[in-house]
């Protein structure tokens, strides 16, 4: 009995001692293990820093070459050239007869826009367009009226406003054909429409508020003078209310455009003797003058006739140069009158571009001559201005029977004499 519990115990004994080496092997075995994954992991995460060190270097190594980009020169840092269209017209002039002809009986209104259907395109797409106003909007209760004194419909500058004129001249001989009254009102017809204009105010401050029309980023400064108010007094106590030729108020507003850094400067100028195809020495004398003091273009009307036009290269006191441009007189847009050369006029488009320097460049005058056309064989809606070029080669073509072989060898005759007085484009 002993014996046997004896054995028992040397054998619980014995397995003990196997038990106890076996977890030593597992405890060292489990040791070796995590030894050998720090191992691993320590050998990774090196391999990987040192990867990541690299591609740290080489992104640095990208930004500094980023930031090797050399500076901008003076010539990089200045804008690129920019380049747009001024179109101009000459005299809108509203005889009985026009605005008679655009009366619709069965509504009461007046509709001007099929007088214009032929040339609109012409300045509908320019980047601005320019006129000069030959008429007053004074309301119909003043009543509408014809030469001398000119009162028409507001739908004329409807009218106008939809074939795209942005800015018209209002300081002419007819200004104040309604008195201040009626030059007030015009002024604010042409606002309702959104018409720009330039050369009569209601107050003295919007006197020396110089116009500036931004065009593609160019700023242009319009000016306007009359030569006078067909011997109507401007109102003793509203000098300010007309514009009138004097070289000091254009001196004046010349400083003022520059001090607003206008780009471009142009001066359009009521002036000249009517019905002469040639500029008068005055005319030119005082374009010499205001190109001088740094006009750059000069629209001129007031003649109901066309004068020529020219391109200059004009030598300042300081030595430098520039380019000028001068027309003396558009003729009339629109008009009834019958006089030689009063029905023939032309839409000027001028080519212009602002340069890096700053300096305006006149690259090209090109133009569209046109014909006040008055169709006897219609009892309303007569009055068509005409696209002579066009018309021409319809009829010839036979795409056009509205007029007939007169009509056709009177555009053809029209066409010559507008050439003939304005000369080669420059």
């Amino acid at each position: 009995m002993r014996r046997n519990i004896r054995n028992k115990r040397l054998q619980t004994n014995k397995n003990n001692q196997k038990t106890k080496k076996f977890t030593k092997i597992l405890i060292f075995s489990i040791l070796i293990l995590i030894l050998l994954m720090t191992s691993l992991y320590l050998y990774e995460f090196y391999k990987n820093k040192s990867n990541y060190d690299e591609l740290s270097k080489s992104a640095d190594n990208m930004k500094i070459n980023s930031n090797e980009v050399p500076e901008p020169t003076e010539e990089s840092k200045e804008e690129t050239p920019i380049t747009f269209n001024l179109t101009a017209i000459g005299d809108v002039m509203c005889h009985n007869t026009q605005y008679m002809d655009a009366y619709n009986s069965s509504t009461g209104e007046y509709d001007f826009s099929y007088v214009f259907d032929d040339i609109k395109n012409h300045i509908k797409f320019s980047d601005i367009s320019v006129g000069s106003l030959e008429t007053c909007f004074a309301g119909a209760d003043r009543g509408y009226s014809n030469y001398p004194t000119f009162n028409s419909p507001d739908a004329l500058a409807y009218g106008l406003a939809d074939i795209g004129i942005d800015v018209l001249s209002t300081a002419g001989n007819h200004c104040l054909d309604m008195g201040f009254d009626g030059l007030s009102r015009t002024i604010d017809v042409l606002d309702e429409a959104n018409i720009s204009h330039v050369g009569t105010y209601k107050t003295e401050e919007e006197q020396n508020n110089i116009l500036i029309k931004d065009v593609k980023g160019v700023k242009i400064a319009f000016l306007n003078y009359t030569y006078g108010t067909n011997g109507i007094p401007i109102p003793h106590d509203k000098p300010y209310c007309v514009n009138l030729i004097d070289k000091d108020l254009i001196k004046k507003h010349i400083d003022l455009a520059k001090s607003q850094n206008a780009d471009v400067i142009v001066a359009c100028m009521h002036w000249g003797i009517e019905y002469q195809t040639t500029p008068s020495d005055e005319q030119k004398e005082l374009a010499d003058f205001l190109f001088n003091n740094g006009v750059d273009i000069i629209l001129g009307n007031h003649p109901h006739v066309l004068q020529p036009m020219e391109k200059r290269t004009v030598t300042l006191e300081d030595g430098t140069t520039k380019d000028c441009f001068v027309i003396y007189a558009f003729g009339n847009f629109i008009c009834d009158q019958n006089a030689e050369n009063t029905r023939n006029s032309i839409i000027l488009d001028l080519n212009i571009t602002k340069n890096t320097d700053g300096k305006i460049s006149i690259n090209k005058a090109t133009y569209t001559p046109i014909y006040m056309y008055k169709n006897p064989s219609l009892k309303t809606k007569k009055m068509k201005v005409l696209d002579i070029v066009k018309t021409i080669s319809n009829y010839e073509n036979g795409s056009d029977t509205s007029i007939g072989l007169n009509t056709y060898n009177l555009l053809k005759t029209q066409l010559e004499k507008i050439n003939s007085i304005v000369g080669d484009v420059p």
